[in-house]
């Protein structure tokens, strides 16, 4: 087992990332910035180091900063958490040069899906079912994109190749407004991005998003955890998880499932990763993959009763998966609610100092948080702040839980959008499950 690490994150996931490696009898090392410093997991890690100011391009995304602590620590491995250099392929790079391990993916695989075409490309190989598109980049030729778009049918979608997190897209209804899309989406591209190519796809009107969480090791080995429906979104960030998605048979399941886990083993994937789909009228199509783990991790790790995190520091080692796919059983239903520190009316960021907090409890209730009473939320980062998780025998009694759960937790000094999840779990259509990815957004008018 990797005898120390650097967590290089902050928050939630770098006390949950430093929970597991205790757990692994792991050394820990807290990077922080300055006004980092009384974060709950730097005040638990065997070791801190500072790495600079609160901006987080001079911190946390201060790649000689991190590989510098990792060096003046001894330490053997650097785990990325999820967001800020996860998904960064040349970050990656530079620590395993360095002669440190990276705590995820080979270098080459996350460049590979962090370039939506050379992904797509992947994925069809794979035989994993892709939305009807361009099939690789646009050209120059209008001629030729018009035609494409016809045999695609209207709408489309422009999508930037290096694009995520709701970015660098575009949907076209016609074909007036076509080539004038195209423009302007690779101009955005360039400028966000540092890369205008861009790619056409098959607009869905009311898909749902539902992702397949898989495990590869380095032997050959991988294995699916089932799915997690993350439809309930705002401007495409995810507000409510859930797993199992709502209406997935078993079959369904089962073969989706493979179908990740094989095209895992076919493109030597390695640690935790997420294949993200559109799901419209009893069809998946791929969008991407996150080679990282994601922040809804633990609504799988309740159902499953496996612990992502110490999976992927046992990969890692080098040690092979603990889990056979035939291992793996779905127990119940668990629903994830995002705390952030927003005004629940028009979500705008409020930092600020937690006067009071207290978290909720019972059974099948778990808090993913690191906040605590006199925390001072800085206004330098995410506004997410903690996960609530609830776990019941089926969907009804895990949304019961939920609500129970929301009454209970105080946070006081700042405002949250713990009103807005309240409303949500009691909401009708959401009740019935399987409301589609734009349903949030009509519902607040946005």
């Amino acid at each position: 087992m990797l005898e120390k690490i650097v967590i290089a994150n902050r928050g939630e996931i770098a006390l949950r990332i430093l929970r597991a490696c205790h757990a692994l009898g792991i050394r820990t090392v807290a990077v922080h910035s300055t006004v980092d410093r009384d974060l709950k997991h730097v005040r638990l890690a065997n070791e801190s180091v500072c790495i600079g100011p609160a901006p987080s391009t001079e911190s946390y995304l201060n790649i000689p900063a991190l590989i510098s602590a990792a060096e003046v620590t001894d330490a053997v491995a650097i785990h990325p958490g999820y967001g800020f250099l996860s998904e960064n392929a040349d970050f990656a790079e530079r620590v395993e040069k360095s002669g440190f391990i990276f705590i995820g993916p080979r270098p080459e695989t996350i460049r590979m899906m962090g370039d939506k075409v050379e992904a797509i490309r992947a994925m069809k190989k794979a035989g994993v079912p892709c939305v009807p598109g361009s099939d690789g980049p646009l050209g120059e030729d209008p001629d030729e994109n018009m035609r494409l778009a016809r045999e695609i049918g209207y709408p489309v979608i422009i999508k930037a190749a290096g694009g995520g997190g709701g970015r660098g897209m575009r949907v076209v209804h016609s074909e007036a407004h076509l080539l004038n899309a195209i423009s302007l989406t690779r101009t955005e591209a360039a400028t966000a991005f540092g890369n205008p190519m861009v790619y056409m796809e098959k607009f869905l009107e009311k898909p749902r998003h539902i992702e397949f969480q898989v495990l590869a090791d380095i032997h050959g080995n991988a294995i699916h955890l089932g799915e997690r429906d993350c439809s309930m979104q705002r401007r495409h960030q995810k507000v409510i998880e859930e797993a199992p998605a709502p209406g997935i048979t078993e079959e369904q399941r089962t073969r989706m499932g493979e179908v990740c886990a094989q095209a895992c083993r076919d493109i030597g994937y390695r640690g935790a990763g997420t294949f993200e789909f559109l799901y419209e009228e009893g069809n998946f199509y791929f969008i991407e993959m996150n080679t990282r783990v994601q922040v809804e991790h633990p609504v799988t790790e309740m159902i499953t009763g496996v612990d992502i995190i110490k999976e992927q520091l046992r990969i890692a080692a080098g040690e092979p998966l603990s889990y056979r796919q035939e291992q793996i059983r779905i127990n119940g239903h668990a629903v994830e609610c995002r705390i952030n520190a927003e005004d629940p009316e028009n979500f705008l960021p409020q930092p600020g100092t937690i006067d009071t907090f207290h978290p909720p409890g019972g059974p099948g209730i778990r808090l993913d948080s690191h906040i605590y009473s006199g925390y001072r939320v800085p206004p330098n980062y995410d506004s997410m702040i903690g996960k609530l998780i609830a776990h019941g025998e089926d969907r009804a009694s895990a949304l019961a839980r939920m609500r129970v759960a929301l009454e209970e937790i105080v946070i006081d000094g700042i405002k949250t959008n713990i009103p807005l999840h309240q409303e949500l779990v009691t909401d009708t259509a959401f009740q019935e499950g399987g409301t589609n990815i734009h349903y949030l957004e009509k519902k607040l008018g946005l």
